[in-house]
């Protein structure tokens, strides 16, 4: 057997023709530099939220999202789902060997009777034992089985590089989230503090106006911002509660009190700069371009296996084993019997049905590089508009600040003014609604600045690196995989 299916065997080597194209990784779209909002830095190899977040409430209740969340458990799934069906295709380029065993039993009392020669016991039935190795092997001698593999493999890659964007979009989503509801609960307290002092107004004014001091307008002036900041109180209540329940829907569990952030105020200098760089490749980086290009990857390793259909299919089975009458011989060496049958299919009429495979596979192939070139211009404009909102941030926090110290020191002044009598009670108002505004302005605006820190930091890619392909799945092809 091994003699005559050395012929076949020499077929082997001529299996590695592929009639994929050729993959060279497109040039973005995009210009080669970023925006520039300070001196440039290079990013390091990794950048763990952790090295962003300082605030260990926050890093614990990412912590808890990543073991919790549905929607990365949902992406984890996919990402092993897509590892089996590698695992599968990978077999049809192994021969596949099936084992059988029979035994059977016939009549041989008609022979008797008719002279011929009785092979069987004494009650004229004759017993046969088998047993029996097939073995099937298309060899794959255009690539298209190789082809069909790489595909498998690219898109396991893919959906692994989408479970990281899940990740990363997930550790945003929490941050986010815990910095809204911080941000809320600053409003809130400013429009209790609000309601308080416009109640005091209101009670000194009603007494005024029970001396003759004062008109009833001024009476219904002070309750205009006293009822004002009771709605805003009344609806950022609401929106705290709404905020608490988005960071639970997220983390996956009931958040306790105690994990909660206390005030926006308090995020000030917990939350570190994210480094940008020059260089647009960076961008790389960011697990959603690298899933666009392993899907591309994947559409162009198939228009090789569409290619490798117009060719002929090389097979090969093979059949080995043990055939007797007796079972106690069924081993022997006089037993052992096989045969060898390759064989060759040509396709010679399909109705088009190769051609059109071979136009559909193209046609993805384009789809999935405009995917992956609009991916990397998404990912452009992600960090454009972060850099931008972070080179004037600064300032208009700043601006805020003072805005708000002049807003308060004039309603301290304003309220002196008003109780001795020297200012109507209208200027009194416009100072309380001045301060009152600032103060939001300024919650505001630190919310703004935290949220771009986060911002820029998913932008950037994160901590989502491209990894190596897992040990045993990327076999010896060579397959780049870095982030260059």
């Amino acid at each position: 057997m091994i003699r005559r299916a050395a012929p076949l065997a020499a077929l082997v080597p001529l299996a590695a023709c592929n009639l994929a194209p050729a993959y060279q990784r497109p040039a973005p779209a995009i210009p080669a530099a970023l925006p520039i909002t300070q001196p440039a830095e290079t990013p390091p190899a990794a950048l763990s939220y952790r090295d962003i977040f300082h605030d260990l409430k926050l890093v614990a209740l990412i912590d808890r999202a990543i073991a919790n969340n549905q929607d990365l458990r949902a992406a984890l799934a996919n990402v092993r789902s897509a590892r089996a069906l590698v695992t599968v295709n990978r077999a049809v380029l192994l021969p596949a060997v099936d084992g059988s065993a029979e035994v059977s039993t016939g009549d041989s009392s008609n022979e008797a009777r008719s002279g011929g020669g009785a092979i069987g016991n004494a009650s004229g039935r004759r017993t046969s034992y088998s047993a029996d190795l097939d073995v099937g092997w298309e060899i794959d001698l255009f690539g298209r089985l190789r082809n069909l593999e790489d595909a498998a493999f690219d898109e396991y890659l893919g959906s692994a590089a989408a479970q990281r964007a899940a990740r990363l979009s997930l550790v945003g989503g929490v941050a986010n989230a815990y910095l809204t509801l911080a941000a809320d609960r600053s409003l809130l307290a400013i429009a209790k503090q609000t309601s308080a002092s416009a109640n005091r107004s209101v009670e000194l004014t009603r007494a005024l106006l029970k001396g003759g001091v004062a008109p009833r307008t001024d009476l219904r002036q002070a309750e205009t911002i006293l009822a004002q900041a009771d709605a805003d109180q009344a609806n950022l209540e609401t929106a705290v509660q709404q905020d608490r329940n988005a960071l639970q829907l997220l983390v996956g569990a009931p958040v306790e009190d105690a994990l909660l952030p206390g005030s926006i105020e308090a995020m000030d200098g917990l939350f570190a700069e994210a480094p940008a760089g020059l260089d647009s490749s960076i961008l790389l980086r960011r697990p959603d371009v690298a899933e666009a290009e392993y899907k591309l990857r994947a559409a162009n390793a198939r228009i090789g296996a569409a290619r490798a259909a117009f060719f002929p299919r090389i097979g090969l089975t093979a059949l080995a084993g043990f055939a007797s009458n007796a079972l106690s011989s069924l081993f022997v060496g006089d037993a052992f019997t096989w045969s060898v049958a390759p064989s060759a299919t040509l396709p010679i009429f399909d109705g088009g049905a190769n051609i059109g495979n071979l136009r559909y596979a193209k046609a993805q192939r384009d789809l999935a590089l405009a995917t992956y070139q609009k991916a990397i211009q998404t990912a452009f404009r992600d960090v454009a508009d972060a850099l931008a909102r972070r080179a004037t941030i600064d300032r208009q926090l700043a601006a805020s600040a003072r805005l708000d110290a002049a807003a308060r020191d004039s309603l301290f002044l304003a309220d002196a003014r008003y109780r001795e009598g020297i200012d109507p009670y209208l200027s009194l108002l416009d100072a309380q609604r001045t301060a009152y505004g600032a103060a939001r302005t300024l919650a505001s605006a630190r919310l703004i600045k935290a949220q771009n820190l986060v911002t820029l930091y998913q932008s950037l890619g994160g901590d989502q690196l491209i990894d190596d392909p897992p040990a045993g799945l990327g076999g010896d092809r060579a397959r780049p995989v870095d982030i260059r």
